[in-house]
This record gives structure tokens, C-alpha cells and sequence, in this order.
């Protein structure tokens, strides 16, 4: 079972809390799956953008009180209070549980291929027969090693830094969400460190490469509106892909998203300008998802980067490089990096600095562009 704390905005514009128990799923008698879940609604309510003292105080209050339960309704879980430890669940093959978990997680075709690769180096270590009462901390440490010194791509060659953080944090997510559900009870699993994350080198458009592709076309209108709409949101490709448009809020001359973000499974909202609300295009009542035809896939990136090149960027661009030139672009452009923090979504301000340090590089460049003068001193 697994417990999370949910919100939900109310008619009255408030924004409740309340537990959801999810205690998995099954399929009734024309295969469908019925997902089952349980709720406790908490009584607390949240005031969606706060502007008075008192407003923001009350909040506070009640989210660190929502927190509380949900800490104490985890707890009463662990001990066995729900009923549902089950000690076959320990049981349960390492290989069949990230299966199920694959299958949960990866909504969008790029994300699935991950977690297949993931799996690959899984079975390359660990024995088919290793159930997750097996799991020690030495073997996720061992498979850490594994993946730093042993592992290698289909083509023979060691697998980069990147490639190894985004493997091992997947892995570690597994035994994660294991823990969570009650298939593991030791959390000093949990304390395992993953690999460093590595400054890298991040690809973004400048402001006059961004109008270029604007005045140039492209084989797929969906792409090219979908694309420009990351490079002045900032949206990762997941969250465009599935936005739908009872996320869209046309409010007088605001326009705002709510929105799930698939990385995070955080609620987010954000305001839109009049300019990326007409990117979205018209409100389509008979389809709910905004981008229409939007699909990921070797042709969608090849179009990508043709229609770059129709616009003089030789650039190796790909659609995440939308959000970095989102972020820079805002910095660049006045934007201090706390609210870019929040404009990005990310919890955590070092993880917004690398697009300072991007900016930093700019300015450094820029002192160095005018002549040299003759001086006479």
C-alpha cells in the first residue's frame, strides 16, 4: 500500500487536503483494470495564493499539521495497523517488482526506454531468483560499482557519468517505493548516496536563434507550437505531452496552468503569457489533450533537428534544450533565480544555479567583445 498526501482546489477556490491509500490494483471480468483506493479527507484547507499575513500563516499551520498525520498514518502502516504487511510480499522477485513499477512510472515512451535499460544491467547483476527480503545494503552498493566499473552499452563502450545517475537514481527509486509499500521494511536502504551529479554542458537557443525557428516552418505544426511553448514556459516534453485542457485556466486576462509535473508527481501551477496561451491554440471540447498528435519518437527528433538547421542553428538541439533556453532566457532577461527556481519547478536552488553559472559564461564572453583600445596612459 502506498499513502500520499493529495490536494484537491474546492469550488470555492481552497484547496483540501486529504490521504489517498492505494493499495494497488486489479482486473475485473472484461480485463479492465480497477485501481483501489481508499481516502482521509483531513478537514484542513489551503487559501490558493495567499497575500495577507494571517492568510499565509494559516497555511502554514495546516499543511505542517497535514504532514503530521501523514507521518503518524505512515508509521501506524509500517507497524501493521492497516493489516497489510504481508510477509509474501518480501517474497516477491526484485525483477518482478520493477516490472510493475516500470509499467507505473514510465507514462511516456522516452521515460519507458530508460527504466528497459535499467533492467537490462538489473538482470546482468543481480540473480533472477533475488527477492527484495534479499536486498542488502552491500548489493546496492555492489550494483552501484557494478554500474561504475563493469557496465557497458550495447556497443561496447563504459557507460557516461550521466548515464550511470540517472540509472542508479532509478534503482534507487525501486528500492524506495519498495520500502514505501511495505515490501521492505529496513530504511537503511534508503540511505544509500547515489552518484555525484556532474556540471554539464547545457545546449540552449538565444532569443534571436528562438525567432529564426518562430519564422521558419516545420514538416510538424504541433512540434514546432509545442516546442516554442517550452522555450517561453519552460515545460518539460512529459508534462506538454499530456497537458490536457481542463489544465488550461482562461481567467479574464490571466492565463494560468495547473498541472501534475510527470518527474515529480508534484502540483504545479503556473501563469502563462498571452503568448504561450496562443500557442495552445483554440480550447478543443471533443479531445482532451492540447497538443494533438504530439508524439515522441526517432522521426519527431529528426524533424527537430532539420527544422533547426532550415533556420541556420547548427546547434545539436533536442526538445529539453527548450527548458534550458526557457531558464536562461528569463535570467537574462531580468528574472532573479529564486523565481526561476519556482519557474522551473525545482525544489531545490542548486539545482537552478547551473543556468547562473550559464549566464556567468555569457557576461564573460560579452566583456571580451569589444576592441582593443589604444591607450596612452
Amino acid at each position: 500500500m502506498k499513502i500520499s498526501l493529495k490536494q484537491k482546489k474546492l469550488k470555492s477556490g481552497r484547496i483540501s487536503l486529504y490521504l489517498e491509500f492505494y493499495k494497488g490494483s486489479k482486473f475485473d471480468n472484461f480485463g479492465k483494470e480497477i485501481h483501489l483506493r481508499e481516502f482521509e479527507y483531513l478537514k484542513l484547507y489551503l487559501t490558493l495564493n495567499p497575500k495577507t499575513y494571517e492568510e499565509k500563516r494559516i497555511n502554514k499551520e495546516n499543511l505542517e499539521l497535514a504532514e503530521n498525520i501523514f507521518a503518524i498514518r505512515k508509521s501506524e502502516y509500517v507497524q501493521g495497523k492497516y493489516g497489510i504487511i504481508d510477509r509474501e510480499k518480501a517474497n516477491i522477485s526484485l525483477y518482478e517488482y520493477f516490472d510493475l513499477l516500470k509499467e507505473h512510472r514510465s507514462s511516456y515512451l522516452s521515460n519507458y526506454g530508460t527504466w528497459i535499460s535499467v533492467k537490462r544491467y538489473i538482470v546482468q547483476y543481480f540473480h533472477p531468483s533475488t527477492t527484495l527480503s534479499e536486498i542488502t545494503i552491500e548489493s546496492i552498493k555492489g550494483f552501484k560499482r557494478f554500474l561504475d566499473k563493469e557496465a557497458f552499452t550495447k556497443n561496447g563502450t563504459p557507460l557516461k557519468h550521466g548515464t550511470k545517475y540517472s540509472y542508479f537514481n532509478r534503482f534507487r527509486a525501486t528500492i524506495k517505493q519498495a520500502y514505501e509499500e511495505g515490501y521492505i521494511t529496513n530504511n537503511k536502504l534508503l540511505r544509500i548516496k547515489s552518484f555525484e551529479e556532474k556540471e554539464s554542458q547545457r545546449e540552449f537557443l538565444t532569443f534571436e536563434e528562438v525567432q529564426s525557428l518562430a519564422n521558419t516552418d516545420c514538416k510538424y505544426n504541433v512540434l514546432k507550437r509545442a516546442f516554442l511553448f517550452s522555450c517561453i514556459t519552460g515545460l518539460r516534453w512529459s508534462d506538454i505531452y499530456k497537458l490536457s485542457w481542463n489544465e488550461v485556466r482562461d481567467e479574464n486576462n490571466d492565463h494560468r496552468i495547473f498541472f501534475k509535473q510527470q518527474k515529480t508527481d508534484d502540483l504545479e501551477y503556473m501563469y502563462i503569457s498571452k503568448q504561450a496561451r496562443d500557442l495552445l491554440g483554440e480550447r478543443d471540447h471533443t479531445n482532451p489533450r492540447v497538443f494533438v498528435n504530439l508524439n515522441y519518437g526517432s522521426g519527431t527528433n529528426s524533424e527537430l533537428l532539420r527544422w533547426c538547421m532550415k533556420a541556420g542553428i547548427t546547434k545539436h538541439i533536442t526538445f529539453h534544450c527548450a527548458r534550458h533556453t526557457a531558464a536562461t532566457l528569463q535570467l537574462e532577461y531580468g528574472a532573479d533565480l529564486y523565481t526561476v527556481m519556482k519557474f522551473l519547478g525545482h525544489k531545490d536552488i542548486r539545482t537552478t544555479q547551473i543556468y547562473a553559472h550559464i549566464m556567468d559564461n555569457k557576461m564573460k564572453e560579452t566583456a571580451n567583445l569589444l576592441p582593443t583600445l589604444n591607450l596612452e596612459l
